[in-house]
């Protein structure tokens, strides 16, 4: 079996190779850790601790991995964790974010690139991130007496019903899985329905809600506020990893609702670097005083601005905790919007655009919970800011909601560690 998953990898590169060409040539995809993605040539282990190799594909997942790793730090030291990713994005992300551990690419899921890793690295535990199922990984885990564990479990509706499609082909994959941290109980009962014992898949809820800040008196939040001349009684609406599409429309929304809310203030945190001198260049054709955070180097005066652009990397997280109403961005183009965990979790009014698909589950669950609002387009989004602006008591309990709900899902992290933990113990 492993020989026809080779082929079929092999054909689907031959077949991939223009666009491989093109994006590696246009955008710088793609260009490195041949050796280890082809060859399996990742670095060794150098010492007689249990290995545990967490796999995380991209930056989502890689940013995962930060409960559970600072979990295993206080519960497991003697563990020696090391990471893998798949992408460019998502390597540079844990290289930065995890300097401490050593990060790889992940070999591709031919036997001989899997086995020359397995080698390498002897690994006590291979850990999944939501979902990743490479049979000859699995395979090789599996007749090694490696543990195999997928933590924060997701099986999407779509990812299902591709898997039962080739069920025939990866059953006894998945009957080799030790253990499943699901996040919800459709989730974990997709996985049963494709081939894992039952009593192996246990539900845990998400760790993406493990982490969050919910206590807006914190140090980095009360740091900023105090920087920027915040002051806690001004309402203030954030619009965080914004694109275009959300820079648009709240730079529109703010500018028509000031007028009937002189003390409103505005903070736009784009996305990505490089998008800070555009929206720089959108906010000098409007009338409104606004400020770089980069040009604040000494606390500011109450009122000395009426928009502040983020313009730093790093400080979204502190900044939602000073936010009355929440736009969170990604949501209105191709983007499938970002994470809303972080505004709700700070008892914010939370709304996004209809585009979330990265974050269906946890929309739906703020959604279900009336925890945030979908607003379709601009003149949506500007009823909902005036609101919650107008109607305090609309705009708290929709905040109220969003913290109670991030609140009750703790603990995923806790659990997770724990099936690891009897994971372990049971290979030894």
């Amino acid at each position: 079996m492993a020989y026809l998953y080779n082929f079929a990898y092999l054909v689907v590169i031959i077949l991939a190779s223009p666009f491989l060409i093109v994006s590696s040539i246009r955008n710088g995809k793609y260009r490195q850790g041949w050796g280890a993605k082809f060859l399996g040539l990742v670095p060794r282990s150098r010492n007689d601790k249990p290995c545990i190799w967490l796999h995380a594909v991209s930056v989502g997942e890689v940013n995962l991995l930060q409960p559970i790793l600072t979990e295993i730090s206080l519960k497991h030291p003697d563990w020696e964790c090391v990471i893998s990713t798949t992408t460019l994005t998502g390597m540079n992300l844990a290289k930065r974010k995890y300097s401490q551990y050593t990060v790889f690419y992940c070999p591709l899921d031919f036997s001989w690139a899997v086995a020359s890793a397995f080698r390498r690295i002897k690994p006590a535990m291979l850990v999944l991130v939501e979902l990743e199922i490479w049979p000859n990984m699995i395979r090789t885990a599996h007749k090694r007496g490696c543990p195999i564990v997928i933590a924060n479990g997701r099986l999407s509706e779509q990812s299902f019903a591709g898997y039962r499609k080739i069920s025939f082909l990866i059953r006894q994959t998945m009957r080799r899985i030790t253990a499943v941290a699901a996040q919800n109980k459709d989730y974990a009962s997709r996985f049963v329905s494709l081939g894992v014992d039952t009593s192996r898949v246990h539900i845990t809820g998400s760790i993406k809600f493990d982490g969050a800040q919910t206590n807006r008196n914190n140090e980095a939040t009360q740091s900023l506020m105090a920087l920027s001349g915040l002051d806690p009684d001004v309402p203030v609406i954030l619009a965080g990893s914004t694109q275009i599409e959300e820079e648009t429309q709240i730079i529109q929304t703010y500018t028509e609702l000031l007028p009937d809310h002189p003390e409103l203030k505005l903070i736009i945190v784009p996305r990505h670097p490089e998008r800070f001198d555009m929206v720089s260049e959108m906010l000098k054709n409007q009338s409104n005083t606004w400020i770089r955070r980069s040009e604040i180097t000494e606390p500011l005066e109450r009122d000395s601005w009426r928009i502040l652009l983020v313009d730093v990397i790093g400080e979204l997280g502190a900044w939602w905790g000073s936010a009355d109403i929440a736009l969170v961005g990604g949501s209105f183009g191709k983007r499938g919007g970002q994470n809303m965990i972080e505004p709700a979790a700070y008892g914010a009014a939370v709304c996004f655009g209809p585009s979330t698909r990265n974050f269906r589950d946890v929309v739906q669950q703020l959604l279900d919970a009336q925890a945030a609002v979908v607003v379709h387009d601009q003149l949506e989004l500007t009823e909902f800011v005036r609101k919650c602006l107008e109607n305090k008591a609309f705009s708290e309990n929709l905040g109220t909601r969003a913290k109670s709900l991030v609140s009750e899902q703790l603990g995923a992290t806790t659990q997770t560690i724990d099936i690891l933990a009897k994971a372990m113990a049971n290979s030894q």
